[in-house]
């Protein structure tokens, strides 16, 4: 798995932090971003909660290589 953030897209609503704060965080700026060492999901089950929840869609999980 791999989760990146479009930083273009996202608007700062904390949806991915409040949801799977183990892979998710908010930057200095209220942005979402991922935690250093985590864009593999840490194994969450949350994390497709978490982009789901994304209210512009800024979030992508890809699986796979």
């Amino acid at each position: 798995m791999h989760i990146e953030i479009d930083t273009g897209v996202c608007i700062g609503a904390g949806q991915c932090a409040l949801t799977e704060p183990a892979v998710f965080t908010q930057d200095d700026d209220g942005f979402g971003t991922v935690l250093p060492g985590r864009a593999d999901g840490a194994g969450s089950a949350l994390v497709r909660e978490a982009a789901r929840a994304c209210p512009v869609s800024a979030i992508s999980v890809r699986t796979g290589a």
